[in-house]
């Protein structure tokens, strides 16, 4: 993804301790994970009860909501077994730090033409 709109968000370091770290980008509160040596950037706020995501957990390369434990794709926001989507940014690592896009990405799905 091409853009001049990289905020930054975060020393990678921060984010390594605990594999989570809520961050403000541009107003945004948002969540970011990280998933391997991959970080995600989630909106923060949970669209289901409005829970703190960046206060639940990572299991098996999913976010764990603390509310009711909706398991959430941190790549594609969407979440297993329900029509909801998290929103999410592009965020890329340049020498130790992240940046992260502050515009949400638009889900493909939600792009598409109804037939």
């Amino acid at each position: 993804m091409t853009t001049d709109h990289w905020v930054e968000a975060a020393p990678l370091a921060a984010v390594r301790r605990r594999k989570r770290l809520a961050v403000t980008v541009a107003d945004r509160d948002i969540a970011l994970f990280l998933v391997g040596d991959t970080v995600y950037a989630l909106d923060d706020v949970c669209v289901h009860k409005q829970r703190r995501l960046s206060g639940g957990t990572l299991l098996y390369g999913r976010v764990i909501c603390p509310g009711h434990q909706w398991k959430i794709d941190p790549a594609t926001g969407e979440i297993d077994d329900r029509a909801e989507c998290q929103p999410t940014y592009a965020v890329r690592v340049d020498d130790g730090v992240v940046y992260v896009d502050p515009r949400p990405r638009v889900r493909a799905a939600a792009m598409e033409e109804p037939s």
